[in-house]
């Protein structure tokens, strides 16, 4: 198995636990807010949703796609966002809202079958190669999972499927400062990561300036912007200190790093 079918299939595999999750949940539940502000738990699941379906669109239909992300920039100024992008999403029932993300996620992986290696996917931003695409995606509904965790207190085991994410996470530093408006700072950081099954995970050219050691959990949830750094346990110097305050592996406009909680 190549690295692009191993990334469908994690893909579906992240999917699938977050949906053995909110599954099971009660009408009630899906209501319970989340740490994003105005969220609650249908909103993430109506999130994932609706990129799931317009990730489709850009794989089989760039035209239409490009269509909508100018509508979805025309939303900003005028209904909003979350309007535009989960309004007709809440409108439904907690039942019909999971059987609308169930039926996106399965058109998303049916056009991300004829993906090959090298192709490139236009998004909401820079185009991004098949594997980046598809990390993203897997990315996106790991971290709004973990919103929903947080929210209805569920357990959600980590798994090497993290290695995606933790990937991406360090590839984007360079992405954290431009979204600011930001210069990085000179010298190389390395990663040393545990993965949840005991392997040690490492990035980076020989001799950088520093090396982020700790959990690959913790780092992922650091780089989404899940938890601040202050909240884990990861090994960090000031130069990876620095980055990692503004640590952002998703595209978008610049989103603010959450607050410690052990404050």
């Amino acid at each position: 198995m190549d690295e692009l079918d191993a990334l469908r299939n994690d893909l579906v595999a992240e999917q699938q636990a977050l949906d053995a999750i909110v599954a099971k949940l009660s009408d009630e539940q899906w209501a319970l807010p989340t740490p994003s502000p105005g969220w609650n738990v249908g909103d993430q699941i109506g999130h994932l949703a609706y990129f799931d379906g317009t990730a489709a669109m850009a794989i089989t239909d760039p035209e239409a796609f490009a269509a909508g992300v100018d509508a979805l920039f025309a939303a900003v100024g005028g209904i909003g966002v979350d309007a535009f992008t989960l309004g007709a999403f809440r409108a439904l029932s907690p039942v019909d809202q999971l059987a609308q993300w169930r039926v996106r996620r399965k058109v998303l992986a049916e056009a991300a079958a004829v993906l090959a290696d090298g192709d490139r996917v236009a998004w909401y931003g820079p185009s991004m190669g098949a594997k980046s695409f598809l990390t993203a995606r897997l990315m996106e509904v790991w971290a709004h999972g973990t919103d929903v965790v947080d929210a209805v207190g569920a357990t959600r085991p980590a798994t090497d499927r993290l290695r995606h994410i933790a990937q991406l996470g360090y590839l984007t530093r360079g992405w954290s400062y431009a979204v600011r408006g930001e210069e990085a700072p000179e010298g190389d950081i390395g990663l040393a990561l545990t993965s949840p099954s005991g392997q040690t995970w490492t990035w980076g050219p020989d001799g950088t300036a520093e090396t982020i050691e700790g959990s690959a959990e913790d780092f992922c949830l650091v780089v989404t912007q899940r938890r601040h750094l202050d909240d884990t346990h990861l090994v960090v110097g000031e130069l990876s200190r620095h980055w990692l305050v503004r640590a952002q592996a998703f595209a978008g406009g610049p989103s603010e790093v959450p607050a410690p909680r052990s404050s």
